[in-house]
């Protein structure tokens, strides 16, 4: 059996060309996703960076901790608390201690226009000078901050500051200008700014962490004295006290959710591609089979043949596809890297089971695919050997219509399901990405049903054109509807997924940006010059003085509540001022009245289990504090941006950082816009005064570019997997049809019409994939919008037609120049010969 199977494969080795190499490359895809997967399941052990020469640090806990009857639960904290000044005082009695303020500091440098060195503005952080050694930081340049008004600050290689330079300085106490004295070397966790201690402590009062040269035995007895909420660091442990200490481990779980999908989806693709070559290939070798029935071959006979020749291509072409993963790796992660998706550390590991893993994969998706056709196969009756008709007499067995109809039903049945219980589960990222997997597999299992039908109908109009080849072309797709099924299908999958995973992610994108300028009513949006920072006090108070402003300051910040009594949820809020709500928004409230809200109160969204107007909610404050809320109002869900509000009173200690300005009846909206323009000018700190739309614009959320890149990952894999499908597809049949091109040629056609014959039915299959997948977006992207709907939001969905036109268009070259290519080739010998030719 063994050595009949390597005769077929070498036999027929165009057949299976195509499958061997979609297969390898499978293999490839998902042992190169699997190794950098693997790379993402630990970070790398870091030690302290910030504190790593300081022997004890002293900062507020910044994790919330409740109790739950299942534990201890935790969340980080908004904004972590300042160190008291009496545990200051008592920690400085131990020994030395030297105090840490953090607070921004945006530089822009000043000089000429013309200087390079001087355009643009750059967010960094700002230290007192004393805790600089507990880096250790080390000056490559200059001298250490002597006098107000001079910096340190940390300069990497090709840095366009430079000792001597003179700087702009944005912090929280104003604008002013900073002379350069030193420089000390980027440590790669922060951009720094060095003040003296006694600006640095002007800027910020509050001492946000303290170091003490001390026994960590007696600086921890003196903080429970004080009655705890601060964290005594030793050792690893201060590590926590640096910027973003889970941010590696945060980058990963990204990673790993973006490499998981795509090793997924290149495995869906490679089973769909490899199934549907295996499935052809037995219908294209019928007399073959029935030659090997009349010659004394059981059914049983005939499947294990099958099966062996595709465990023998699915050996080599795993084999084939381990080396190709263990080579692609390196470049993927690096990848990675460079569209920052990944840290700059991340790099493949030693570990080998991923490659194990893709091998094994490989055979059985081989084997797997094959085995369907085999039973197929084994029905192969021993008349078949006498049949010259190339039409297809029975296209689908009743089981591949039970196993389509199952798929089908159980796919549509999840997304009704979704849309009744939990809209808003449809709208999730997993779930967008592998619910359409199940409708795309169901429709392309009924393609050799779909085809013949759409293939009349889309060459309904080529047909009556002058010239037989679109007659032709109609009725040589519509005969072989088995090599039409295996030719659309590929296409089916990548035109489905191109239109739902991209449609889907732009559809949502827009939802939001219309529920952004649906609730913002203001005329003027003022927000600061930079991402994350807070607007002066001073400045807040000039805004409220403009004549015919109606001010509304909000300031960002986070309140977490413990649902079910077992986890704690974190929503987004914004602390605003009631009395101007009403005036400068328009939240989609489906309970309850806005005009409700005081510092007793909390507005909430549908999400909340608790959602009962004049309810109380126990919710922690951003800055850990416990207090008990009562529900002024509720929310709708829509796509998950309508956060929760909260007054100023219950802001968690954030600085306010939007001001939403409306414009009264009998003010001059031009004045007031001058007005606020000109006190952002003379603040100097680069704060901008937007119109209503134009901040509607900016904030609007749209496609990031980790999610694009990832998306892009995926549906790359899906297009080089359907390209090599297609052309193996399509060099088979061209090459199993010589007699049919021989027969024309003897007719009276000539090459070059033979040809163009070739290509526009390449072209109709190719369409007749394109219109098959574009239905079964369409059903995927009418589930969003119903989603979008249920949740209250008002919103079109956007169909990428140019991405779906450019694949479509890349697909049908691909399939034209497969098919015409071995024509070509094949009419270079005389059509006698290739009417006698035996197959």
């Amino acid at each position: 059996m063994l050595m009949l199977a390597l005769h077929g494969v070498r036999t027929r080795w165009v057949t299976f060309v195509g499958s061997f190499v979609a297969l390898a490359l499978g293999v490839g895809l998902i042992a190169a996703t699997g190794l950098a997967l693997a790379a993402t399941f630990s970070a790398p052990d870091k030690g302290p960076e910030r504190f790593a020469a300081a022997p004890v640090v002293v900062r507020a806990d910044d994790r919330l901790r409740v109790r739950t009857a299942n534990g201890v639960r935790t969340r980080p904290l908004a904004r972590t608390a300042p160190v008291p000044p009496a545990l200051v005082t008592e920690l400085s009695a131990l020994g030395r201690t030297v105090e840490d303020r953090t607070f921004p500091v945006d530089l822009a440098a000043t000089g000429k226009e013309s200087d390079p060195r001087t355009q643009g503005i750059e967010p960094r952080t700002g230290h007192p000078w004393s805790v600089a050694a507990a880096a250790p930081y080390r000056l490559t340049s200059g001298r250490s901050p002597a006098a107000p008004g001079e910096a340190v600050i940390t300069a990497g290689p090709g840095s366009h500051l430079r000792t001597g330079d003179l700087v702009r300085a944005t912090t929280p106490a104003g604008a002013t200008t900073l002379t350069v004295v030193g420089t000390v070397a980027d440590r790669g966790f922060e951009s720094a700014v060095f003040l003296g201690d006694e600006e640095a402590a002007r800027i910020s009062p509050a001492v946000d962490a303290l170091v003490v040269h001390a026994d960590a035995t007696a600086v921890r007895d003196v903080v429970a004295r004080t009655g705890g909420g601060m964290d005594v660091l030793t050792g690893d442990g201060r590590r926590h006290a640096d910027p973003g200490p889970d941010r590696d481990a945060e980058a990963l779980v990204s990673v790993n959710a973006l490499l998981g999908t795509a090793a997924g989806i290149t495995l869906f693709v490679s089973v769909s591609v490899v199934a549907s070559t295996f499935s052809f290939a037995v219908a294209q070798r019928r007399r073959e089979f029935g030659l090997l029935r009349t010659a004394g071959a059981t059914p049983g006979q005939i499947r294990r043949t099958v099966v062996a020749e595709a465990v023998v291509v699915g050996v080599l072409a795993s084999a084939a596809g381990w080396w190709l993963g263990a080579a692609g790796a390196p470049l993927l992660a690096a990848r990675l890297v460079d569209a920052g998706l990944a840290p700059a550390w991340f790099a493949i590991g030693e570990q080998t089971w991923p490659l194990h893993t893709a091998f094994w994969t490989g055979v059985v998706v081989a084997t797997a695919g094959a085995l369907a056709a085999s039973f197929r196969a084994g029905r192969t009756a021993p008349t078949e050997v006498l049949r010259e008709a190339a039409v297809d007499s029975r296209t689908m067995p009743a089981s591949r219509w039970i196993l389509a109809a199952l798929v089908l039903l159980t796919g549509a049945g999840l997304l009704v399901t979704a849309l009744v219980l939990d809209p808003g589960d449809v709208l999730g990222r997993k779930a967008y990405i592998t619910r359409p997997l199940l409708l795309i597999v169901g429709v392309a299992l009924l393609a050799p049903v779909l085809a013949g039908p759409l293939v009349r109908a889309l060459t309904w109009l080529p047909a009556r054109l002058p010239g037989a080849t679109g007659v032709l072309a109609r009725e040589n797709a519509s005969a072989g509807v088995r090599r039409t099924a295996a030719v659309a299908a590929p296409v089916v999958i990548t035109v489905a997924l191109t239109a739902s995973l991209l449609g889907t992610v732009a559809t949502l994108a827009e939802a939001k940006a219309t529920e952004v300028r649906t609730a913002t009513t203001a005329d003027l949006v003022v927000v600061p010059g930079a991402p994350g920072r807070t607007l002066p006090p001073s400045f807040v108070e000039r805004v409220r003085a403009v004549e015919g402003a109606v001010a509304g300051v909000s300031r960002s910040t986070a309140v977490t509540v413990l649902e079910e009594g077992t986890a704690l949820v974190t929503s987004e809020a914004r602390a605003v001022d009631p009395a101007r709500l009403t005036a400068v928004s328009a939240p989609p409230v489906v309970a309850g009245r806005l005009a409700d809200l005081d510092d007793d109160g909390i507005v909430v969204n549908e999400e909340w289990l608790t959602t009962t107007v004049g309810e109380r909610v126990t919710v922690w404050l951003g800055d850990g504090r416990e207090v008990s809320l009562r529900i002024a109002a509720v929310l709708a869900t829509g796509t998950g941006s309508n956060g929760v509000y909260v007054t100023a009173r219950n802001a968690g200690g954030a600085g306010p950082d939007r001001i939403d300005v409306a414009v009264a009846e009998a003010a001059d909206p031009g004045a007031v816009a001058a007005a606020l323009r000109t006190a952002a000018e003379a603040q100097g700190t680069g704060i901008r005064v937007l119109t209503g739309a134009e901040w509607a614009a900016a904030a609007a959320p749209g496609m990031s570019d980790s999610t694009r890149t990832g998306l892009w990952l995926i549906l790359s894999m899906a297009l080089l997997c359907t390209g090599i499908a297609l052309a193996n597809t399509l060099v088979t049949a061209t090459t199993d049809r010589v007699r049919d091109l021989a027969v024309l040629r003897l007719t009276g056609a000539s090459v070059p019409q033979v040809l163009r014959l070739v290509a526009v039915e390449a072209v109709a299959v190719v369409t007749v994939g394109a219109v098959i997948g574009a239905g079964v977006a369409a059903v995927n992207l009418a589930g969003v919008w119903g989603a979008l709907a249920l949740l209250g939001v008002r919103s079109g969905v956007v169909v990428p037609w140019g991405t779906i036109g450019a694949v479509v268009a890349a697909a049908a070259v691909v399939a034209a120049v497969s098919a015409v290519v071995p024509a070509a080739v094949a009419l270079r010998t005389r059509p006698v010969e290739l009417a006698g030719m035996r197959e």
